[in-house]
């Protein structure tokens, strides 16, 4: 099982939106180094919607092959497209990600039973650990706690990223799925206290600017340690807030690179953050001491 502080890497790109490869190599040995737990490769952060194919493959084994096996790679094949998310799948295993994450059909908006058959022919067709990613603010499809239960039952099914950002519905997963079966926040701003009651990491937003300081505080918040968390999550509360000032992931791309780590390119229909934002989540950034 994964646990702990899980990046959802950003993508970096140049100007005119080339992937820059060799700042992906940089930001894997920045996290690898920092203590990040696991990487989240090409997931909604890493722009997967406006990757092609063949982009997205490309992105997922070149993260691979950074990492070199010194922590998990978790590659974001979801789709709103079945067959789609099997192929994605398909190669994600053969390039050797530890796990996948997808998430839910998106503007097709599927029914509950929909969803749980899309679920399980992907993970009928493609034999490897599959954590479900649901976060019907971006989507428009919430995947209820009951389908989730039903779905915790499928032995490659390990887990799921909820982000709807409610300790209820964290407490609601809790109680409809099995003990070995993963709760992991997609919310950073409530990511101490869900972990605090049972989720067992954050697939973080945040850690790409904060990656030691968000694995410390993951890490004491698994020990159940309340009062170490939250102090270390009260320096990083300006971050949590200040990188969905814009949709994501424009805060945290720019903040990436302002602290030198890859240029500031992102693709439409996407756009560089506005000015006007940029003294608060410069602050925030110092909040959390990062230079």
């Amino acid at each position: 099982m994964f646990t702990g502080s899980l990046v959802a890497l950003v993508t970096p790109m140049f100007a005119d939106g080339r992937i820059d490869y060799d700042s992906l190599e940089k930001l894997v040995e920045f996290h690898v180094q920092a203590g990040t737990d696991a990487i989240v490769s090409v997931g909604t952060t890493g722009e997967s919607a406006t990757l092609d194919f063949d982009e997205h493959v490309e992105v997922m084994q070149q993260t691979v092959s950074f990492v070199a096996g010194r922590i998990p790679v978790i590659a974001g094949t979801g789709a709103n497209s079945t067959s789609e998310a099997i192929s994605l799948t398909r190669a994600a295993a053969d390039i050797g990600a530890d796990a996948c994450l997808l998430v839910t059909p998106y503007y097709n908006k599927p029914p509950q039973e929909g969803l749980y058959r899309h679920f399980l022919a992907i993970a009928e067709a493609v034999d490897i650990p599959q954590i479900l990613y649901n976060v019907p603010g971006r989507t428009g499809c919430d995947m209820l706690p009951a389908t989730v239960g039903r779905l915790s039952g499928v032995p490659n099914i390990i887990g799921i990223k909820e982000a709807t950002g409610t300790l209820l519905r964290i407490r609601d997963l809790l109680a409809q799925c099995p003990a070995d079966f993963a709760i992991y926040t997609g919310d950073d701003a409530t990511a101490c206290e869900s972990i605090l009651q049972g989720c067992k990491g954050d697939i973080s937003v945040t850690a790409n600017v904060a990656p030691r300081l968000m694995h410390d505080m993951c890490t004491a918040a698994l020990q159940g340690d309340a009062e170490k968390a939250r102090a270390l999550d009260e320096k990083l509360s300006g971050l949590h807030r200040c990188l969905f000032l814009e949709p994501n992931p424009i805060p945290v791309k720019w903040a990436v690179h302002q602290m030198g780590m890859m240029p500031e390119g992102i693709r439409l229909p996407l756009v560089s953050m506005s000015v006007q934002y940029e003294d608060e989540l410069r602050a925030a950034m110092l909040q959390a001491g990062v230079q």
